[in-house]
């Protein structure tokens, strides 16, 4: 198959003596739903900074659908919705829909934005609102909403499921099953392991800036000798 997101040998330093990323090599299929997961500080946002491009590697190389991330070009074919997703406090809900829209080159149609939204569990008619007016998981599902109307064949999710209630929860796990039927690829993070395992074809594990395993989760089960995935990845890691 061929790879949606590539990741070879990739090195980076923020001080001599720390290495965020060592040797990290990994790709990601197209259409595959791919979890990285770790605990905190253990290079995954760092990786996904230097996907994107935000900061620079030491050493190794990235490509995205076959191009160098450093080539904006490449970054055309995905959408990325931070974990600590902070819209500019003084725009509205239907600013922000407004803003992704015209960053992408999209026109976003009302009915597919209302569909979305109700989709989500987020109440259209809350959109004049300003945003700084929202809650945490009110926040989030706007930046779902936003994220997911791009129609995006790659989409990099930082803990999708961030602040959102259960009902919220199961609805953006219909949502993405609906985008695996489709052949969109999802590169996503994650602390919720049994969110990995109902959703993940694979996944990364990375600790201290090392991949310390690669595959899906009944191989990481199989290869610790366990059965929960929580007790897998804790073997890992030790």
């Amino acid at each position: 198959m061929t790879n949606a997101l590539l990741f070879s040998d990739l090195i980076k330093r923020y001080t001599n003596a720390v290495a965020a990323l060592s040797g990290v090599s990994f790709s990601v299929q197209q259409g595959e739903f791919f979890a990285l997961v770790g605990i905190n500080g253990a290079g995954k946002t760092t990786l996904i900074k230097c996907l994107l491009d935000f900061c620079g590697l030491d050493s190794g190389k990235i490509e995205i659908c076959g191009l160098s991330h450093r080539n904006p070009e490449s970054r055309k074919n995905l959408v990325f919705l931070p974990e600590r997703f902070t819209p500019p406090y003084y725009l509205t809900g239907h600013d922000f829909l407004n803003m992704m829209g015209r960053l992408h080159g999209i026109a976003f149609d009302s009915a597919n934005v209302d569909a979305m939204l109700m989709a989500l569990d987020f109440n259209p008619q809350t959109l004049p609102r300003p945003v700084r007016t929202l809650s945490k998981g009110m926040t989030q599902k706007l930046g779902l909403a936003g994220t997911l109307l791009t129609a995006k064949p790659v989409f990099i999710l930082d803990e999708p499921m961030s602040g959102l209630d259960p009902k919220a929860r199961a609805l953006l796990k219909a949502r993405l099953n609906e985008l695996k039927r489709n052949g969109t690829t999802v590169f996503f993070t994650s602390h919720q392991l049994a969110d990995v395992d109902e959703l993940a074809d694979r996944m990364a594990i990375l600790h201290d800036g090392q991949l310390r395993f690669c595959g899906t989760p009944d191989e990481l089960r199989a290869s610790t000798g366990t059965h929960d995935l929580e007790t897998a990845f804790l073997q890992m890691i030790s």
